[in-house]
């Protein structure tokens, strides 16, 4: 059996103690509660302080909170809050456009699927919530390319590897796909990631009109893209649903 890792267990235990109870912790009060000598636990609150997960009052030297646990903590929740937002459009979007349904976020320079609707037929399907794409080849990822500076930042500075004769891999030929994806309001993927395969996605927006992720449909070239040439239909079906996640995630305007 693996071994719990010991000073990761004390910082858990610290981080728990500060969320309880009262808002302000000094040391002696920290190093009491968890059994640890003020020398260990000064060392484990400095760390955690380096990393932004504790502040220490200046006046009175005390420890709480830091805003980096909040802006962990909002980041699980939008994630949550996009996928079950999205679950009703996802499964709509299925069902009339035929194809597999791609629900992606923004995650450690790629694109984290968090939502998969199967295809409705009866082939045999694998599900790929928990996967990564990469940002510059998926119709996914263009669309967090295109309208989220972060995701735009590392789809730059990471390596773009060809993955077929038709990926986009040099950065100015990248930065003009970026430029299209914002004036048309979708993404497009044919055999760019994958032989064979196409795709379409679109932006969700939360509402501050921040990107918070991309929603798409993936198949059959022959299917999603017939004589090279993305169908209407389906890249209307897709926008439609981007449109309808956001709109439940509070955007107001598109």
């Amino acid at each position: 059996m693996a071994r719990n890792i010991q000073s990761l267990e004390r910082a858990a235990a610290m981080l728990r103690l500060l969320a309880g109870g009262e808002r302000r912790l000094g040391l002696s009060d920290i190093a009491s509660a968890l059994g640890l000598a003020k020398g260990t636990a000064h060392g484990i609150l400095r760390t955690l302080q380096q990393e932004g997960f504790v502040e220490q009052d200046a006046a009175s030297g005390r420890y709480q909170l830091g805003a980096e646990l909040l802006r962990l903590g909002n980041s699980y929740l939008d994630v949550h809050e996009l996928r079950a937002r999205a679950l009703v459009w996802t499964d709509d979007l299925a069902r009339s456009s035929g194809e597999s349904v791609y629900l992606g976020v923004l995650h450690q320079q790629g694109v984290l699927i968090v939502h998969h609707v199967f295809r409705p037929d009866d082939s045999r399907q694998v599900l790929e919530v928990g996967a990564m794409q990469p940002l510059h080849s998926t119709a996914l990822g263009k669309v967090l390319a295109a309208y989220d500076p972060v995701a735009h930042s590392e789809a730059l500075e990471a390596e773009r590897e060809s993955f077929t004769a038709h990926t986009v891999s040099a950065a100015e030929a990248f930065e003009g796909v970026l430029d299209l994806t914002r004036a048309r309001g979708y993404a497009a993927d044919v055999e760019e990631t994958w032989e064979g395969i196409a795709s379409v996605a679109a932006p969700i927006h939360d509402r501050r009109r921040m990107p918070v992720g991309a929603v798409g449909i993936t198949g059959a070239v022959e299917r999603v893209c017939p004589a090279g040439e993305m169908k209407p239909e389906l890249i209307a079906a897709v926008r439609d649903c981007a449109r309808a996640v956001s709109r439940d995630l509070g955007a107001s305007r598109f």
